[in-house]
Parts: C-alpha cells; structure tokens; sequence
C-alpha cells in the first residue's frame, strides 16, 4: 500500500492524534482514503455524510462512527463540525487475553466493531465523549491511556462488534482494486493523468472504471482528483509562502484559472482568500 494516509500520529509517548475540523480547515471534505489505525469521529454539529466502504449513512449532532482499521472511508460535512481520533495499534497491545485476541482480530480484520454509535447508546458514547475531552485538554499519558482501555472495555462488555465472515468476496476484491486506484492517484496528483491511464491501474475500460468509481465514492474519478489536488494547495497555501501560481502547477493544474475557479467551486473562498483568512 504505498499511499494509505502513513504518518506518525500524536507523540513519541502518544501514538494518538486529536483533529478538530471545521469549514477553514483543509480536510474539511474528507477525501476517500485508508489507514492501518483505527479512527474515531464525534459530530460536534450539523450533518456529516459518511462512506465505509460501500456503506453509507448520516451522522448527525452528537454521534459517533467507527472506522476500522484498512477501511476506505470519506465523509462530506453539511453545515458540520466534527472531531477525530485517529488511534495506532501499538497502544492497544495489552496482555489481558480476551482483550489481546479481540485486538489481534480487529487489527487482521476478522472483526469490526459497530461503526454508528447514537447519543442514546449511553456508555460506549460516553466513555467515547470522555476520550475526546481528555484529549482536547493538556493530557497525561496516563489520563489518555485509561480513557481509551475504558472504550475498549465498554465494547468488549456489550459485545458492540461482530465478525467480517459475512461480507461478500466481491466487496474484498472492490475495495482492493479503489485502494490500488487511489493510492495511484495519491501518488501522482502532481502529473497530468488521464483517465485511459487512471483506468489502467484498474485493470478497467474507462467506462466500466467510471461507473466502478462513482460506485464506490459518489465521485467522478475527475471530481475526486482534482478534489484531492485542491486539498493538498490549500494545505500548501495556509504552511508555504510559496505563489498561488506556484502552489496551482505543483498541484497538478496547468491553467491557473482553471485552478482558481476550481479551488472556489469546492472550498467557497479563493486561493488568496483562504490564505489571508489563515493569516
């Protein structure tokens, strides 16, 4: 998997990285992608249309989702705030041996913890709320690490997972053909790709690719590109003194009008604009 989202998360002692995402912040839509870590979203407000794979639903105020480990997984905020825990496995190596063996089957997959918590489901949402709040705060070691075993414990306790025996092969070999297609894209969003090419990777005619890809993520493989490159400029914008001309042609546009236009389309601002806001 050369492009699922590798980084080191949190600190060297704290392999656990808090993100709090509004309307100015780059990621804002959360672009198709995957992880090896487990990742935890709490609806702070509005509405957030959530894809796990080929599942789709919406989260509203005060919700929790659930996303597993090697999940291909976006979501596309409507009027929304929402938070994000993106969590390594190394801090889930306990010894304990019936939570070791749920861990060490969540990590290869065979089990998926429930991915849609409701206020109403009481504990686990709020031993789920109480992680987010020691997080959001100057936090122990310690404090995060009891906060997060006490997640597990309340999952483990009422059972709020369930065995990936029953999910059809064919949705296996899809999201492994997106995953190959995305990290493609990922990798290559500076250069001038073309859809017979992107197509390609997949193994696909361009007409079948496109009918697969809107599939898959509600997006053209176009629409999805070009939102991925207007992600990675205004990363660009708010971290680098660099020109927008600049930012524009190393992020895969070869007009810088068209990029202007586009990076309004998607963001609501222009390229100056969000770069003067972030001042």
């Amino acid at each position: 998997m050369i492009y699922n989202e590798i980084k080191q998360r949190g600190r060297f002692d704290l392999p656990m990285e808090l993100y709090h995402i509004d309307i100015n912040h780059p990621k804002y839509e959360m672009a198709h992608h995957w992880h090896s870590e487990f990742e935890i979203i709490r609806v702070i407000s509005g509405k957030l249309n959530v894809r796990l794979n080929r599942r789709e639903f919406i989260a509203t105020k005060g919700d929790i989702v659930f996303v597993n480990s090697e999940t291909v997984h976006g979501a596309f905020p409507d009027n929304c705030i929402y938070e994000c825990i993106v969590i390594s496995h190394e801090l889930l190596n306990v010894n304990d041996k019936m939570c070791g063996e749920l861990i060490s089957d969540l990590v290869d997959n065979d089990v998926l913890i429930n991915d849609h918590f409701k206020d109403k489901d009481g504990e686990i949402v709020k031993a789920i709320n109480n992680l987010f709040d020691i997080m959001s705060s100057n936090t122990s070691y310690f404090e995060a690490i009891g906060a997060l075993y006490t997640v597990f414990g309340v999952i483990i306790r009422e059972k709020l997972y369930k065995s990936s025996s029953g999910f059809a092969k064919e949705d296996t070999v899809k999201n492994s053909k997106l995953k190959k297609v995305l990290s493609y894209m990922r990798k290559n969003y500076k250069s001038q790709l073309t859809l017979e090419e992107i197509a390609q990777v997949a193994g696909m005619s361009p007409k079948y690719f496109c009918y697969f890809f809107k599939e898959m993520t509600q997006k053209t493989p176009i629409n999805y590109l070009n939102a991925y490159r207007i992600e990675c400029a205004a990363r660009k914008l708010l971290t680098t003194d660099s020109s927008v001309t600049d930012i524009a042609y190393n992020c895969g546009f070869n007009d810088l009008s068209y990029f202007i236009k586009t990076f309004k389309s998607i963001k609501g601002i222009t390229p100056n604009g969000l770069r003067k806001k972030g001042e």
